[in-house]
Formats: C-alpha cells, sequence, structure tokens
C-alpha cells in the first residue's frame, strides 16, 4: 500500500527556493511580470512618443487621451494593437491655424514578428472624426503638407478605416477654402486591401461656391508618389461642372493624371475666376475629353460635344509656369452656329426658339434686340486680353447663318501679351471668299484695330437671298476693305475708323423688273407684271468710299445695265449707324411715266429705308401743270422719258 504521504500536495517553502536558486529567480520574474503587466501605465510613453516626433517632423505633436497598447491583439498571430485618444498634429509655423490634423482617437495594429527584423508594418490604421488641414503657403512656399527630412522608409500600410472625417483644403491668396467630409467604405474584416472612401463637401473655390461629391481610393495610397491615385469624382464651381474619372499620380501636387473629364456649364466666360482662361462670352456648353498633364502642360485631348447649337471636337492645352498662361487649341465644328461666334465681338448669342442660351443671355439679348443700335459697343475686358496667350484654330465645315450666305470658316487667332492677331480670318461667302487680317493692339489703354478685308467671287444672287426679283440674277462681286480705328468696342472702333471700301462687280444679268423698280418707271413696270419679267446684262457696278472718323463718304458709285444706270452719292455713319444715301437712276429707254426719279436710302442700320425722293417727285408734277397750262404737249414731253443715260465704261479692276 502507499502510504498517505503519496498523496499529500506538493508544496514550495522558502528552504525549497533557496536550495533552488534558479527557479526561484524564474518565479519571481514571472511574479513580476505578473504586477507589472496588472499596474503598467502605458501613458508613460506618451512624453518619449510625442518627443521623437517633434524631432522627426519639426512640428508639435501631442496625445492628450489615453495611450494603451494591447499586446496580444490577435489570435495566432503576434500583432499589437496601439490605440491613442484626442491626437493632435501641429501645423506649419507660418500658418494661422495651429493645428494641420487630429482625431478624437486613433488605433493602429504593429506586425510583430516583422518588427523584430526592422521592418514596420501596419496592417491597419483605424481613425475617428479626424480633422486634416491642408494649407498652401501664402507666400509661396511649399505647402503644409511638406515636412520633416526628405528620405525613404520602410514602413508599410495595408488598410486604413476613417470614420466621419474632415479634410480642408485652404488656398487664401486665391480665395479657396473647401470642406470635404471622408468615410470608408465598409470591407469585409479579411480583406487585405485598404478600403477607398466617400468624399462629399463644398466651400469655395476662386470666390466661387463650390460643391464636390463622388468616391476615391483609400487615402494611404496617396504616400506613394508612383501609384496611380484612382477617382471618380463630380465638382461645381458656380455655374460650371465637372466629372472626373480616372487616376491621378501625387495628386497633391497634381504632378500627373490620366482623366476622363466632362466638363459643362452656361458660359465658357465663366472659366477665366476658376482657371484664369479668358475665354469670350459663349452660349451653355457641354464637352467630354481626355484630361492629363505633362509637366507644366494640362491637355485637354479628342474632346467632342457642343457650344450652344454647335458641334465642337478638338484638342488643346494649357501652359503654365511663364509670364502668363498659354492656350493652344485646334478646334473643329461639322456645323457652325455663327451666333455662338457673337462673345467674341462683344455681342450675345441669340436666344429663343431653336436657340440656345442661358437666361441671362436671353434677357441681354432682348435688350439688344430691343436696342436702336445694331453694332455690339460692349468693351473688351483689357485685363482678360493681357492675362493669357493663344494660339487657337477654328475650322468650320458648314456655318448656320439664316441671314448671312455664310458657306465655311476657318480662322486662326493669336494673342501675345495683349496683341490680338486673327490670321487668317477666311469666311467663304456665297460661293466666294472674305478673306481677313485683323490686328488688335490691347497693350495701351485704348484698343487700336486694324482691318484689311478682301472679297472675291460673291455671287449677286445669294447675296440678296430674300429680294425675289434677286434670285435668278448673274453676277460676281468682289472688293477690299482697309480701315484701322481706336476704341474698346466694335462700335467705337468703328466709329473712329479712319480708311477706304471698295466694291466692284463685272458683267451679268438682273432681273429688268428690278431695274425698272429702281427707276419708277411705271409704264415698264406694267409690261413686265403682264407678260413675264426678263433678265437683262449688267455691264458692271462699283463702289468707292472713303472712310474719316467712321463716316463712309461715296467718292463714285454706279450701276449700268443695258436698260438703266444707277449713280449713287451720300455718307454712311458708321458711329451713328445712319445711312444718307441717294441713287439717282437714268433709264436707257424711251419710256412713258418714267419719273426719272431719285431713291433715298436713309434711316439706321437697324431700321434702313428705301423709298424715292417725294420732294423731287412733287416739284416735278408742279412743273408738268404748269406746263399744261402754256403747252399741253409740253406736259407730256415732262414725263416722257428721252434716255439720256449712256453706256458707262465703268467698273475699272473690279469689273473684271
Amino acid at each position: 500500500m502507499p502510504s498517505s504521504e503519496a498523496h499529500r500536495p506538493r508544496t514550495f517553502s522558502t528552504d525549497t527556493l533557496l536550495r533552488h536558486p534558479l527557479r526561484t529567480a524564474l518565479v519571481l520574474i514571472a511574479i513580476a511580470l505578473v504586477v507589472l503587466i496588472a499596474i503598467w501605465d502605458w501613458n508613460w510613453f506618451r512624453g518619449p512618443i510625442e518627443r521623437q516626433v517633434q524631432a522627426r517632423t519639426g512640428r508639435e505633436f501631442h496625445i492628450r487621451g489615453n495611450l494603451d497598447v494591447d499586446l496580444f491583439h490577435r489570435e495566432g498571430r503576434w500583432t499589437p494593437r496601439i490605440s491613442a485618444g484626442s491626437v493632435s498634429f501641429g501645423n506649419a509655423a507660418w500658418s494661422r491655424q495651429p493645428v494641420m490634423a487630429d482625431a478624437q482617437r486613433a488605433e493602429l495594429s504593429i506586425a510583430g514578428w516583422p518588427l523584430l527584423r526592422g521592418q514596420v508594418l501596419l496592417p491597419q490604421i483605424t481613425l475617428e472624426h479626424p480633422r486634416v488641414l491642408l494649407e498652401t503657403d501664402p507666400k509661396g512656399g511649399p505647402g503644409n503638407w511638406v515636412f520633416g527630412e526628405p528620405g525613404e522608409t520602410d514602413m508599410q500600410f495595408r488598410r486604413v478605416n476613417i470614420d466621419q472625417g474632415q479634410l480642408r483644403f485652404l488656398d487664401r491668396p486665391k480665395r479657396t477654402d473647401i470642406r470635404i467630409g471622408v468615410s470608408s467604405y465598409a470591407l469585409p474584416d479579411k480583406a487585405t486591401s485598404s478600403a477607398p472612401v466617400a468624399v462629399v463637401g463644398g466651400g469655395q473655390w476662386r470666390g466661387s461656391d463650390f460643391r464636390l461629391r463622388g468616391n476615391a481610393a483609400s487615402p494611404l495610397l496617396l504616400r506613394d508618389r508612383d501609384a496611380p491615385y484612382r477617382i471618380d469624382v463630380r465638382a461645381s464651381a458656380g455655374a460650371t461642372h465637372a466629372h472626373a474619372r480616372g487616376t491621378l499620380l501625387d495628386p497633391l501636387r497634381l504632378r500627373g493624371f490620366d482623366l476622363r473629364m466632362a466638363l459643362s456649364g452656361r458660359d465658357m466666360a465663366d472659366l477665366y475666376p476658376l482657371l484664369g482662361l479668358a475665354i469670350p462670352t459663349t452660349p451653355p456648353y457641354a464637352l467630354d475629353g481626355q484630361f492629363s498633364r505633362e509637366a507644366n502642360i494640362w491637355h485637354y485631348r479628342d474632346f467632342t460635344g457642343r457650344i450652344g447649337d454647335s458641334d465642337m471636337r478638338g484638342d488643346a492645352s494649357v501652359q503654365t509656369g511663364g509670364k502668363r498662361p498659354y492656350l493652344r487649341a485646334d478646334l473643329h465644328s461639322k456645323r457652325l452656329d455663327f451666333d455662338d461666334l457673337a462673345g467674341f465681338v462683344g455681342g450675345t448669342p441669340q436666344a429663343g426658339r431653336g436657340e440656345t442660351a442661358n437666361p441671362e443671355q436671353a434677357a441681354k439679348a432682348a435688350a439688344r434686340q430691343a436696342s436702336p443700335r445694331l453694332i455690339p459697343d460692349k468693351p473688351y475686358e483689357l485685363d482678360k486680353l493681357r492675362a493669357m496667350d493663344a494660339d487657337v484654330r477654328l475650322r468650320a465645315t458648314h456655318i448656320n447663318a439664316p441671314r448671312l450666305p455664310l458657306d465655311d470658316m476657318d480662322a486662326h487667332l493669336l494673342l501675345e501679351g495683349g496683341l490680338l492677331r486673327m490670321q487668317p480670318l477666311n469666311f467663304g461667302v456665297a460661293d466666294g471668299d472674305i478673306r481677313s487680317n485683323i490686328r488688335m493692339d490691347a497693350r495701351t489703354n485704348t484698343i487700336t484695330t486694324r482691318a484689311d478685308i478682301d472679297a472675291a467671287g460673291l455671287s449677286l444672287a445669294k447675296l440678296l437671298p430674300e429680294v425675289k426679283l434677286a434670285q435668278n440674277a448673274i453676277g460676281k462681286i468682289g472688293g477690299k476693305i482697309n480701315i484701322a480705328g481706336n476704341g474698346n468696342s466694335v462700335a467705337r472702333m468703328l466709329g473712329s475708323s479712319d480708311g477706304t471700301v471698295l466694291l466692284g462687280m463685272g458683267r451679268g444679268k438682273i432681273s429688268n423688273m428690278l431695274m425698272e423698280m429702281a427707276g419708277i418707271d411705271l409704264a415698264e413696270m406694267i409690261k413686265f407684271k403682264l407678260s413675264g419679267d426678263r433678265l437683262i446684262p449688267v455691264r458692271c457696278g462699283f463702289a468707292d468710299f472713303a472712310v474719316d472718323d467712321g463716316v463712309m463718304t461715296a467718292r463714285s458709285f454706279a450701276f449700268d445695265t443695258t436698260d438703266t444706270i444707277l449713280l449713287g452719292s451720300g455718307t454712311i455713319d458708321l458711329g451713328k449707324e445712319q445711312l444718307d444715301l441717294t441713287i439717282r437712276p437714268r433709264p436707257k429707254d424711251r419710256s412713258l411715266l418714267a419719273f426719272r426719279t431719285p431713291l433715298k436710302v436713309d434711316g439706321s442700320f437697324r431700321q434702313p429705308k428705301v423709298h424715292p425722293d417725294l420732294v423731287k417727285v412733287g416739284l416735278r408734277g408742279a412743273i408738268a401743270l404748269t406746263l399744261a397750262t402754256i403747252t399741253p404737249p409740253a406736259a407730256l414731253l415732262a414725263t416722257l422719258e428721252t434716255g439720256p443715260g449712256e453706256d458707262s465704261g465703268c467698273g475699272g479692276r473690279y469689273a473684271k
């Protein structure tokens, strides 16, 4: 039988411990560890951690909440977890805001075994209510996100979760202050990639109301400057809207990106305060193209869309880093609505049925239509003409202009330091061409403008599409305009201009009825009404005007047919927009009831009038009545056209 002592429990007495010193040391260490863990306060490390961060970054760092470490957070893996409450990171010394980033609570996990090999691996970071301020230096230095000594680090991240975060971007010199809410999408616990984030917010972008909504890749990816950072966001600044989807490279510095960008708005002139692009007023637009950046050149390639009622496609780029932004563009339109270009001359796009215009433009168009003035008098903005350089080519295959016989267009605009040149500005007009070179010098307070315009091969019938009697006319018109003027609007430029205007037509044919009407030959008009109209030969036509201080004075003016010759005189006042022309018909055939009375062309450009000179008609009637009291045959002779007009060798070089 075993003794009862064999079943007695083993105990350690003081003597036993003394006889086994190694065992004694292990027991004491274990007891000490248990006691240490039980009473250990990790907050003792807050001071050393804060000092280390400050030494490495040059910024203040504080942990004002509780600091806790769970050494065995995950089963099966040694992944300690560190959490800290009320964490804050200081801002750059030049900022008005003392804190760049803070969070109510920050938690991160550290892979234990890699840490023993000198590798810092953070499987997960969790931020509760973080706030981050990204701010540009008002004096042009690096932003507040640049701090510490540059260098490589072995630190690696896996996942970050953001709960109700806020990102603020502040650029005081450019009147930009944007606040964006950021929250991570939920991912499965076993997911190894970092969750993307949803963003929504707004504020001010260069003084305009700004809104943003969309999603982006994990903020962890922002630290890798060479890794693409994917976004899909919609933004609005005032009435301008953008939808960007694609990838960014080093987003905080916008070093490079490749985005599909849809851009739309009520007026491209709104881009000036937002992007510094001085584009004239346009109707509402919508474009979509590939947006990228190469060094200091921003590209918008292969874009398509509409500007007003015109289709538009092409490539554009903006180069920065020089004295002024440099816009380059190659634009094409299959069908260009001509009034969509009204902003280039200080006008307003047309509004109403079938036209595209924003409400403000519609109101201006209505006011413009009610105005007695026709020539645009809105001043050019000198600061915009000097704000950027440009090299823009626009080609239109077809032009929609119901009241103008325009066929196509080829325009090349060059702008450098306030000197604008259109070389060339060419239009296909009435089966012919109008070729122009225009120079506007806005480098002084008053713009100096010169226009050299050549016209050739313009069809007479197509120039008068609304005159039924001219629809079958045959003939080609050419001319030359050379004028120069001063003024900051088109109206003032023309109202002060000097130069010459020459127009000429060679041989052709025109309605006999039209010429008889011009000569007020009632007998011939009745005859053609009964028997039908016919075309008669045109020998030539020409007009030669001298332009002095905005007033065009006819030096010679004639239109010669085998039936009638028309002789003109008078003035056209470009400044007052008034007509004062007299056209004297000289029929070449003998006809009863031929009054041979001058025609007056007067009124305003907006409301021109063509009518007989009734004063002189009444005078001839009075003479006829007087003659009737003496010799009736003489009264009859007074109404007979003896055909004093003779064929005129007119036209010169413009009659060819």
